[in-house]
């Protein structure tokens, strides 16, 4: 089972969904680039700060660093958009998880820096990618459909990527380094756990509504346009900073 739609029709797009295309836009140019798996000052202070072994202060941060992950939410909302079974949702969401932990511990450990820009400026394509896929674009175009699962595995390593960049923006004590990035990995996935639970259940009573088949088209529409622009600030960053 893939995660792309069955035959949907394709509507124009009402103006409710223009206003929010336009909203989301506005938000993100006003959030700026740096908000992106950014860690807050108070955060960032302690991590610089402590040494030795501190498992629940980073499952702690792992787990809000992700909730506030927008890239990483959308691109995950676009993954479970048309799964339906319960084991599809296992299946696709572990494949994630396992990527993105390879890379983010792996990252960090050997000091494989990427540049934040470039990186979250590819996290943000994903998003578009996958937004592209759930409304059947690739076989429109290219008459292929692309492996779902291994596409959603390369995706994962690219986000852990994004978060070991941003985690090396920060001097961690050496000291206990390796458990610290374990704790902030599980913290990370109880956070995704979190929001996929709230994702699944709006998702839930949303396809029980007749103009589901309707609104995903559009839906799918308005999750890469917010793709494209956060790639947007993400290259304009890049050339700014």
């Amino acid at each position: 089972m893939t995660s792309n739609p069955r035959a949907h029709r394709r509507p124009s797009l009402p103006w409710q969904v223009l206003l929010a295309v336009a909203t989301t836009l506005a938000a993100l140019l006003l959030a700026g680039a740096a908000l992106a798996h950014n860690v807050t000052e108070g955060d960032a202070g302690y991590v610089q700060e402590v040494t030795g072994f501190r498992p629940i202060a980073f499952i702690y941060l792992g787990a809000k660093h992700m909730v506030t992950g927008y890239d990483h939410l959308l691109f995950l909302a676009g993954v479970i958009f048309f799964l339906y079974r319960s084991k599809d949702i296992a299946t696709y969401v572990s494949i994630f998880a396992i990527g993105h932990s390879v890379t983010m511990i792996a990252g960090v450990w050997w000091s494989i820096s990427i540049n934040a820009y470039i990186i979250d400026a590819i996290i943000a394509f994903s998003v578009v990618y996958k937004a592209l896929d759930n409304l059947g674009a690739f076989r429109l175009w290219f008459g292929v459909q692309p492996n779902t699962k291994a596409a959603t595995l390369i995706f994962g390593l690219l986000h852990g990527f994004g978060l070991a960049t941003k985690i090396q923006d920060y001097d961690i004590s050496p000291d206990g380094l390796l458990g610290n990035l374990i704790a902030f990995n599980v913290g990370v996935e109880l956070g995704q756990l979190m929001a996929l639970a709230l994702i699944l259940t709006a998702m839930t009573h949303w396809r029980a509504r007749p103009a589901f088949a309707r609104q995903a088209y559009a839906a799918n529409v308005l999750m890469m346009v917010a793709g494209f622009a956060l790639m947007g600030l993400q290259i304009t960053g890049y050339f700014v900073a």
